[in-house]
């Protein structure tokens, strides 16, 4: 297992678009076993393969308060849509920035477990809001976008000189 880089907007990596995975091997359950672990570490209740750099269609969520049920969703699609409802979300590639957003409050879903088989669930509330969010990674989308241009740009401008800062302070001295 092993801690994955997470990917910072406005990084453009995170414009890419997944690609379909075709390939169900143990090089794909080693990629969702680190996501989890990238993403509880970060932490986080969703993370998209995009976000950490890699091309394939999948993504890692667990809405659970005790961070015990993970789902993992490989080549996951948006079946239907219905409701609508405004929740303030965040992100771990847009770090410290929270927006409302409107999403459908009950969508269906079909996606692929790491083993190729397809499943079909209804999902509502908190993980029909992060399955939306982490299924517009994959399509390169990220939840700013819902936002005006105005409100992305102060945020973009905030993130480039909180990483300019970062990357100035003095990581120690050495003796």
């Amino acid at each position: 297992m092993a801690i994955l880089n997470i990917l910072h907007f406005p990084d453009p990596r995170l414009r890419n678009k997944a690609q379909v995975v075709k390939s169900f091997d143990e090089d794909l359950r080693k990629l969702a076993t680190d996501m989890l672990e990238t993403m509880y570490q970060a932490p986080g209740i969703g993370l998209a393969s995009t976000q950490v750099n890699d091309p394939r269609r999948i993504v890692v969520i667990d809405v659970s308060e005790s961070h015990d049920d993970p789902l993992c969703l490989v080549n996951p699609e948006i079946l239907e849509k219905h409701g609508e409802h405004k929740m303030e979300e965040g992100c771990l590639s847009v770090p410290g920035v929270y927006e409302p957003v409107v999403r459908a409050t009950d969508i269906k879903v079909r996606a692929q477990n790491l083993e190729g088989e397809t499943i079909e669930f209804e999902a509502d509330d908190l993980l029909a809001v992060c399955i939306q969010h982490e299924l517009d990674h994959l399509d390169g989308k990220l939840f700013i976008d819902n936002l005006s241009n105005l409100k992305r740009q102060r945020i973009r401008k905030k993130l480039e000189k909180e990483e300019r800062q970062t990357q100035q302070e003095p990581v120690g001295q050495v003796l």
